[in-house]
């Protein structure tokens, strides 16, 4: 692999890393769905970049699901705080 997408994804990896600790610190729900679209965002270019540094082009394709899976899941998670969040009835 070259030096460029090497570095690609050592940096890709810190943002995974730093965008975890979001997810879990919080400190609301609409922080942590932000931290999961981004994490799934970064997941995407790392599948990206691991099918351009290995030549497999079905990669690409399995990259493409899952950015599609990642909006489905922020539009149901909009939702879900659009009407009110969790509620205790």
């Amino acid at each position: 692999m070259s030096t460029l997408i090497l570095l690609s994804l050592a940096l890709m990896s810190l943002a995974l890393c730093l965008a975890f600790v979001r997810l879990f610190r919080g400190p609301s729900l609409p922080d942590r769905v932000v931290a999961l679209e981004l994490f799934s965002s970064i997941l995407v270019g790392i599948i990206g970049l691991v099918a351009i540094a290995t030549d497999v082009p079905s990669l690409v394709d399995v990259a493409i699901v899952m950015a599609l899976m990642a909006f489905m899941a922020a539009i149901g998670f909009a939702r879900f705080l659009e009407r009110g969040g969790p509620r205790d009835d």
